[in-house]
């Protein structure tokens, strides 16, 4: 089993968050002014696309992960500003009425079609660290006519909710970046509806690759060095209470390193949480892991 991402020290750990504060807030910064948040080409906030150019990286990252008719939904800014490596609305199966929250929101394009699926009796919420962002975000949910939005400033290690008001958790290429990943996984839990669930895009490694492995193919603000295997991810989830645990791996951004879109469920009330776990059934090209709830668990951040 692959040796995974030590923890950093608190010192480092806000090093690292600061990094990426920053980094996003020159995205926002960037697209204010009209232009896409890109770096030469790549993500600002993701330089897992390092290896691609041209056609392929934009259909694989950013606004070209959505459809034409998503993309018609929104306002350009909203566009400029993405900067996912998956399209989270789109595997997430929002129904009218439902509670959202998307972590990381960025300049709100999830949060703006969740809006949209989830109609007028529901609600969809961002939840973002940078204040650039967060006015960018507005802006855009003022320009698109939502009323049904709010963006949260806050850390996704600390999700500024009360527990189980949310019925779905999305959130796109953003989860890699934090410094406390078993802290993310257990406020999902935390703010989750029983029954609730996650549909998420994030960067994944392959079990086989040490955290040494993971730094020499990219940078932790350029979502590669701070990954986790795909072991550890289903293992932190499952450690958090969570259930019904797939993740499939869609392409790949670096050296072992994919993006996957990751789903899991919080147990009804009442449901049994304890024996044999079983993931529910992948599409082909499912990396899927079948977990067993009282295999020790490795360390997943």
């Amino acid at each position: 089993m692959s040796t995974g991402p030590t923890a950093p020290d608190r010192t480092q750990a806000e090093a690292l968050r600061e990094q990426v504060r920053d980094r996003y807030a020159q995205a926002a910064t960037q697209v204010a002014a009209g232009t896409a948040a890109s770096d030469r080409g790549q993500p600002a906030g993701c330089d897992c696309s390092s290896s691609r150019s041209g056609a392929d990286e934009a259909s694989e990252f950013g606004a070209g992960l959505y459809t034409p008719g998503e993309q018609g939904e929104l306002p350009s800014t909203a566009l400029l500003a993405s900067l996912g490596c998956g399209n989270p609305t789109a595997v997430a199966d929002l129904h009218p009425g439902e509670v959202v929250l998307d972590l990381g929101s960025g300049g709100g394009i999830d949060v703006l079609l969740s809006a949209k699926r989830v109609g007028p009796g529901g609600k969809a919420y961002g939840l973002d660290m940078t204040e650039e962002m967060l006015a960018l975000a507005r802006r855009n949910a003022a320009q698109a006519g939502a009323t049904n939005v709010e963006f949260l400033k806050g850390n996704i290690e600390q999700i500024p909710l009360p527990a189980a008001t949310v019925d779905v958790i999305i959130s796109n290429c953003v989860i890699n970046l934090s410094v406390d990943k078993p802290a993310v996984f257990a406020e999902m839990h935390r703010v989750l509806t029983p029954g609730g669930r996650i549909g998420i895009s994030d960067v994944v490694a392959e079990d086989h690759l040490s955290a040494a492995d993971r730094a020499e193919r990219g940078s932790y603000v350029g979502c590669i060095a701070g990954a986790l295997s795909r072991r550890e991810y289903e293992h932190g989830l499952a450690a958090a209470g969570f259930r019904q645990i797939s993740m499939t791996f869609t392409h790949q951004v670096a050296d072992g390193l994919h993006s996957a879109i990751v789903k899991a469920a919080k147990p009804s009330a009442g449901a049994r949480t304890s024996g044999p776990v079983t993931t529910a059934a992948a599409p082909a090209g499912s990396t899927m892991l079948p977990l067993i709830a009282d295999e020790p668990t490795s360390s997943c951040c």
